[in-house]
């Protein structure tokens, strides 16, 4: 690919383009309304990638798949990044080509789930018990706010106090996850799991979770496997599964 609109569109996003060129491409922009939507497919695509693909390398590796792709299309043409030429028909069949390449990264990715697309514990409401509403109040807080840290460590002083709390060994065992230490998380999620209480299931599946982040696949759909079809997390336990299998 070496004169296709769409360099034009990443010159300009990328700020490459000259005074000339900028004022040249902005005025098209602005009296050709099939070359302007062109633009904002370009954009947006072009956004889409690098929320999906923050990592440089694999973002330049998906621009360079999509340059690859285009050069097998189509032929090259004469360079002139002064003068803004009219969008070209066959343009159209280049973003059809980059939704494509979309599609195969973002089937690859759903291929191999991660942590992250399932990782969601919603805010927590905890019950206030006799003078340990202050300490609840920052746990509930920064566990909310996604500060697991300071989290863990509420939830530590508030089991020294009430250990066989199964609540607070729950969330505690969720911020250890995030802070990676796995070993006493999956600890915890192992000792709610042969109680009787109602966070049993919530702790399979969030035990389910701390193995995907730990990237042993087998042992989560084990795990997963487990997962009674009574249980809260039922339905996104099969949808992990299912990406799994």
């Amino acid at each position: 690919m070496k004169d296709q609109d769409y360099i034009l569109f990443e010159d300009y996003l990328s700020g490459n383009l000259d005074d000339e060129s900028k004022q040249a491409f902005e005025q098209q922009l602005e009296t050709d309304p099939i070359y302007n939507d062109a633009f904002e497919i370009y954009k947006k695509t072009s956004q889409f990638v690098e929320n999906h693909y923050k990592n440089a390398e694999q973002t330049d590796a998906f621009k360079k798949t999509l340059e690859t792709v285009s050069n097998n299309y189509f032929k090259d043409k004469p360079s002139s990044k002064s003068k803004v030429r009219r969008i070209n028909p066959w343009f159209y069949s280049v973003s059809a080509a980059a939704i494509l390449i979309i599609g195969f990264f973002i089937g690859q990715q759903f291929s191999s789930p991660i942590y992250d697309d399932f990782a969601n514990y919603g805010t927590i409401s905890l019950t206030v018990r006799g003078n340990q509403d202050e300490v609840l109040t920052k746990a509930e807080s920064s566990f909310n706010n996604h500060n697991y840290k300071d989290a863990e460590t509420y939830f530590s002083e508030l089991l020294q106090s009430d250990p066989d709390n199964i609540e607070y060994q729950l969330y505690k065992a969720v911020s250890l996850v995030e802070l990676n230490q796995y070993k006493q998380a999956d600890a915890l999620f192992n000792g709610i799991m042969k109680t009787p209480s109602v966070y049993k299931h919530k702790a399979t599946w969030y035990l389910a979770l701390s193995k995907l982040k730990q990237k042993d696949e087998e042992s989560c759909i084990q795990i997963l496997k487990s997962i009674p079809e009574d249980a809260e997390d039922y339905e996104q336990a099969q949808k992990l599964l299912h990406k799994l299998d």
